[in-house]
């Protein structure tokens, strides 16, 4: 049964940090608060579309610090959803917040209104780089969080940004590695853009930050998505949501940001992963995918068939779909023999 959420967003509700990079406004899209009456025309609209029978469907109250907004509030958004728990018109309630806004009482609380997922904005495990973000929580928070949240039966999704002030590859993998042993039910990746009216644009105008490149970003992301799911572990977002604000390039001033991003790092993956596999004086190879594959093995504009004519000009390259072969994973024949991979290695 495939998952939907229904997103409301509270605009930079309940937190009280100014994370360097942070303009809720423009990643959200959303700069105005919604009331009772908005918030239900909003979920009605989205179960009208929605296949009740076939569909898992959680209310999510996005883009601010859920747990840190007044109770009064909390509550006042909580029965709105919940009454579409009580009719079976849905199926649980997905909120997101901070680490250090997160103890038993609040998780107790969550429960009793049919909170079922609980997203927590990690962004990064290294101390140094939560530091220079202003991020205003620590490692322990995270870790006391996610551990409760687990034992209280909610679903924990964990997210985190790679490019961040003091961040690299290194830090990045590491915070990836960390999260899986938190062992989350989801994740989401982010790359840090630079947005107008935040701290991090001043930085990134003085020359005091560099943000990451297209390619970069790709290249990163590519390793972390393979590591998480090596590991089975669920990754529900790759890059921002567009927005118009971000289409237009109005508010951003820098950073990796592609539509397509989630498509350009799994493109990349089945790139590294066929290069390691093929010998530069092979005539002929014959590369047998999922049909649902086919896009991430040809590349965004065919970039992967361009990269490979340049690197192996003597190769003859052949793309075959069949059903038969799973998803993320790949057969390949090279001069008549033939052999199977996976992009990723299971646990």
């Amino acid at each position: 049964m495939k998952k939907v959420n229904i997103p409301i967003f509270v605009p930079h509700k309940g937190c009280p940090f100014d994370c360097v990079f942070c303009n809720q406004k423009t990643i959200t899209g959303v700069r105005d608060e919604l009331d009772k009456n908005q918030i239900t025309e909003l979920i009605e609209t989205n179960l009208a579309s929605i296949d009740r029978a076939t569909t898992n469907i959680e209310i999510a109250f996005f883009g601010g610090t859920f747990t840190g907004i007044p109770l009064s509030q909390q509550i006042d958004y909580l029965e709105i959803a919940n009454k579409y728990i009580k009719d079976g018109r849905i199926d649980g309630i997905r909120i997101s917040t901070r680490p250090d806004y997160i103890n038993e009482k609040i998780l107790i609380f969550l429960k009793k209104y049919g909170v079922t997922t609980i997203e927590l904005g990690v962004q990064s495990l290294d101390k140094n780089v939560l530091i220079k973000s202003k991020r205003g929580h620590t490692i322990g928070d995270v870790i006391r969080a996610s551990n409760l949240i687990k034992y209280y039966e909610f679903e924990l999704g964990l997210q985190m940004m790679i490019g961040l002030p003091g961040d690299n590859y290194n830090l990045s993998y590491k915070t990836a590695q960390a999260i899986v042993r938190l062992k989350p039910d989801c994740v989401r990746i982010y790359p840090t853009l630079v947005f107008k009216h935040t701290e991090l644009c001043k930085m990134y105008k003085s020359g005091e930050y560099k943000a990451l490149s297209l390619d970069d970003a790709i290249e990163y992301t590519s390793d972390l998505l393979q590591l998480f799911y090596s590991h089975n572990i669920n990754v529900i977002r790759v890059g921002i949501q567009p927005t118009n604000e971000l289409l237009n390039g109005s508010d951003v001033v820098g950073g990796p940001f592609h539509p397509a991003f989630k498509y350009l790092v799994e493109a990349r993956m089945f790139r590294n992963a066929l290069e390691e596999k093929i010998n530069s004086v092979s005539n002929e190879v014959t590369v047998i995918v999922n049909r649902r594959d086919r896009a991430n093995l040809v590349g965004h504009l065919k970039e992967n068939i361009r990269y490979f004519t340049k690197v192996f000009p003597s190769t003859e390259f052949t793309i075959v779909e069949s059903d038969e072969v799973e998803r993320y994973k790949f057969n390949l024949i090279i001069d008549n023999e033939k052999s199977s991979y996976t992009i990723f290695d299971m646990r």
